[in-house]
């Protein structure tokens, strides 16, 4: 279990404080989610719908990015 889970609703990380998800908690999505991109994919969106509704003043492509758009990256 980790201890880098979101803290809502500022939706920072319960271990180090930052921007959720943190550097360790992508590091460790990778490895749990290791070969299933999609289901990466749709359990990061359930939390970007979460995160839209708690955030309504943050701009969607800077929310998508944030939970989305480095699943897509290398390391």
């Amino acid at each position: 279990m980790t201890t880098h889970g979101p803290v809502m609703p500022a939706w920072s990380c319960g271990g180090c404080d930052l921007p959720w998800p943190c550097p360790t908690r992508k590091r460790e999505l990778r490895a749990e989610y290791d070969g299933a991109p999609v289901s990466l994919a749709l359990y990061l969106g359930a939390y970007l719908v979460q995160a839209t509704e708690d955030m309504p003043w943050t701009p969607a492509g800077v929310l998508h990015r944030r939970f989305l758009g480095w699943t897509r990256q290398a390391d």
